[in-house]
Formats: structure tokens, C-alpha cells, sequence
């Protein structure tokens, strides 16, 4: 039996500090082409959609980034967590070993929409070190409809595979979606909403893919927990400076594609101009 009392667990490791070695971590997001049994899949061998994600990883982690997340932000309409086939599992968990042989940094995983238990195992069988889960705790409304907090079910399967060095960067809110349903709780209790959920890390972001999160919000959040704090939207070269000295890094992609829309390539000339800026806020870069 457990000496400790109910709902106080001891503090846990620093993950992004195990993760990338360092506290200011920067990473970037390889948004995938769609996948086989989404709608936009052309057909293209997963051979061709690996050695695309190898090249936006090699991008950002050439220009000094300490990680990267393979997410499918092409396969669009997103499902809802539990709809995804053993497709999506299986390719996003080829495409991850691939940029993890050639990166040979830490990679993530992030399955959309939500899609805990997909992401973990995806993560796992390609040796992914972390996952990022949109809702880890509570509910709200999105495009997809209502989407619950995947903690216990996520936590359950990752034990039951054994996958449990497999680490969880959770949102505390969520990006496109309406949060009416927990509209009278407190910022602070959502934070400790999830850290209570075993979460390991927390993200804090904007309403939209590549807006910015506010800065008080992601200081009211790293005041109400134990755990690291990253940023998940709206990072630049610009903003980087105010923002990466009150957290504990962050999550970049729109704003270092050519077009500066997440659909674009990798620009290696503005990874360098970023990474030159976080460098500068106190990153210490690889």
C-alpha cells in the first residue's frame, strides 16, 4: 500500500528535459500527404511518403531544431478517436521509423483527430519517443463533432502494450473547437485537470493552426503545474523571444513553410532565422 495521499502523486522527471536534452526545445511539425483510407490518397507508395517526411524532418533539424512531430494533417476530414483503421496506425508508424532512422533525434507522434490510442501505437512500433493528444481530459465541440478526453483509455492501452516510456504532450485547450461545455471552469482547474489525467507535458495554444497563444495564458497555465509547459501554435521568428522565456519550448510549422501556411514545405533560411532568435531567448540548440 501507498503511503501517499489521494490525488498528490510525486513529481515527475522534467520529459522535455529526458526528451531533447535541453529546457527551450524547439520542434517542428513533418505535416504528412494524405495517408491510405483518407480521402485525398492518391495512391502514392509509402516509400515516396517517407522520403517526403525525411526532407521537411532533415529541414527543420538541419536549421537547428532539437525534435520533429509526424502528424497526418492531410487526412482531412479528420476522424474521431477510435474511427481510425489499422491503415493509418500502420503507415503513420512506417513513415515515423523512416524520419527516425535519418533524423536520429527525438520524433513525435500526433494523429489527428485526437486519436490517442492510434498515436501511441503508431509511436511505439516506430520508435517515437512522445505523442500529442488534443483532448486529454474533459470535452468540447469541434469540426468532428464531441470529442471526450482520451486519458483513460489512452493510459490503459499504453500499459496494456507496454508502451509506457511513451510520454504525452497534452493541449490544455484545445485549437479549433468551442469549449462551452467546461466555459465555468477555470483555466487553472483545466491545467490541473490534466495533469491529474497523467499527463507529461502540457501545450498551450492559439484557436487556430498558427495562432499565436496568448502569453497570459501560458503563464497562467506553467503557474498552476508540476510539469513542463510548451507552446503548440503561432511561434515566429518575431514572437519567439517574448514567448519561449515563459515556457519550456515550442511547436513550429506554419510559420517556417514557404507559403507560411502548414500545407507548404519546410524553408531551411526561416528555421535558421528562428532557431537564430531562440538562440537568443535562451535556447541552447543542438
Amino acid at each position: 500500500m501507498t503511503s501517499t495521499p489521494p490525488g498528490v502523486f510525486p513529481p515527475k522527471p522534467n520529459a522535455v528535459a529526458e526528451l531533447f536534452g535541453t529546457t527551450k526545445a524547439v520542434i517542428g511539425v513533418v505535416h504528412l500527404p494524405a495517408l491510405p483510407g483518407s480521402p485525398h490518397y492518391a495512391g502514392q507508395p509509402l516509400d515516396e511518403i517517407s522520403t517526403f517526411a525525411v526532407e521537411e524532418a532533415r529541414a527543420y533539424l538541419d536549421g537547428g531544431c532539437h525534435g520533429v512531430i509526424v502528424e497526418n494533417h492531410w487526412d482531412i476530414p479528420f476522424l474521431k478517436p477510435g474511427e481510425h483503421g489499422y491503415e493509418t496506425a500502420a503507415a503513420m508508424a512506417v513513415v515515423t521509423a523512416r524520419v527516425r532512422e535519418a533524423a536520429e533525434r527525438t520524433v513525435g507522434v500526433s494523429v489527428l483527430s485526437n486519436a490517442a490510442e492510434c498515436s501511441i501505437a503508431s509511436a511505439w512500433s516506430g520508435g517515437a519517443g512522445f505523442v500529442r493528444v488534443n483532448q486529454w481530459a474533459n470535452a468540447y465541440i469541434a469540426n468532428e463533432g464531441f470529442i471526450e478526453g482520451q486519458a483513460a483509455r489512452a493510459t490503459r492501452y499504453r500499459s496494456r502494450i507496454g508502451a509506457n516510456p511513451i510520454k504525452v504532450f497534452a493541449d490544455v485547450h484545445v485549437k479549433h473547437g468551442a469549449h462551452a461545455i467546461v466555459a465555468d471552469r477555470t483555466l487553472a482547474e483545466q491545467t490541473e485537470d490534466a495533469e491529474f489525467f497523467d499527463a507529461d507535458v502540457l501545450i498551450a495554444t492559439g484557436s487556430r493552426t498558427g495562432d499565436a497563444a496568448a502569453l497570459d495564458e501560458v503563464v497562467g497555465i506553467k503557474e498552476h503545474t508540476g510539469l513542463p509547459v510548451v507552446i503548440g501554435s503561432g511561434i515566429t521568428a518575431a514572437n519567439i523571444g517574448e514567448l519561449l522565456p515563459a515556457c519550456d519550448g515550442v511547436i513550429v510549422a506554419s510559420s517556417l513553410k514557404d507559403n507560411g501556411r502548414w500545407w507548404g514545405r519546410v524553408a531551411p533560411a526561416k528555421v535558421r532565422e528562428l532557431t537564430a532568435a531562440a538562440r537568443k531567448a535562451g535556447a541552447e540548440l543542438p
